[in-house]
């Protein structure tokens, strides 16, 4: 076995799908079993979807006034489908465009018929995968030339995150309204998923890190909570698929940090370029 480790931080399924990949990819390279890195699973931020009759009505009122629809991600596509339990059509009773950020929100929507009715939804998203962001897609929004004034939008989030697209909306002067339809909940620091943590060798260990909150959160768990030190991160590489979460791994301490393109495909291919360092 390799000594090197390679640690997905993403919420347990998205974890699990992600390390049976890179698997395939590392025996695809011809990397035996006996050579390939450790692949541990910390799944920094868990995703616990919203179940509530009122914000159900609430999302159907919404989306019956509404002239656009945005998913900040993959998350908010499934719990809020899993919520309303019917096609998109039906809830909102007329045809709503809706914006997304990246190719995942993209075959989520799809793996829920949405664009592919037989008067396909119109989905919008940045046509360069570089620039699978909230800027990416707001510069996709104004190509449609559109008076916001006039405009109500919805966007369905988890509760926090990033509101630069939600307060960039609103100067351009759209009615606009934020939905969260989820929770992140914090990896307990009581975890067994720690342990592995404790063992690895910090200098030969590489951080997947794909959300700027997941970050800070580990950031506070080695400054305040943790048995490791900050100076583990000093020697540890980390890859990150947008530049916010690379600033956040620098600032918790991350001595190397390198920033790929959105989406799986990037983030192993840049996992194979560290493993061949």
């Amino acid at each position: 076995m390799s000594a090197k480790t390679i640690v997905i931080t993403r919420p347990t399924g998205q974890a699990r799908q992600l390390s049976e990949i890179l698997s395939a990819h590392l025996l695809k390279h011809g990397v035996s079993k006996e050579h390939a890195p450790k692949i541990i699973s910390l799944p920094l931020l868990t995703i616990v979807p919203k179940a509530d009759p009122v914000l159900i009505a609430r999302i159907e009122t919404v989306l019956a006034h509404a002239d656009l629809a945005i998913f900040v991600s993959p998350n908010a596509i499934e719990c809020t489908m899993r919520l309303l339990e019917r096609s998109w059509v039906d809830v909102s009773g007329k045809p709503v465009p809706i914006g997304v950020m990246g190719g995942s929100s993209m075959a989520a929507l799809h793996h829920h018929g949405i664009g592919k009715e037989a008067s396909p939804t119109q989905i919008i998203l940045p046509q360069d995968n570089a620039n699978w962001d909230s800027e990416g897609l707001w510069s996709e929004l104004k190509k449609l030339d559109w008076d916001w004034s006039s405009k109500k939008v919805v966007i369905f989030k988890g509760e926090g995150g990033r509101d630069w697209l939600a307060d960039t909306l609103k100067k351009a002067g759209a009615d606009l309204e934020a939905i969260s339809v989820y929770a992140r909940v914090p990896l307990d620091i009581d975890s067994p998923a720690w342990s592995d943590i404790h063992e690895m060798d910090f200098s030969q260990s590489l951080w997947l890190l794909t959300s700027s909150e997941a970050v800070r959160y580990l950031g506070q768990v080695i400054a305040d909570q943790f048995g490791f030190s900050k100076q583990g991160l000093a020697v540890a590489t980390a890859i990150c698929p947008h530049h916010n979460i690379a600033d956040a791994a620098e600032q918790i301490g991350f001595g190397e940090v390198f920033t790929c393109e959105p989406g799986d495909d990037a983030l192993i291919a840049a996992s194979l370029a560290w493993l061949s360092v």
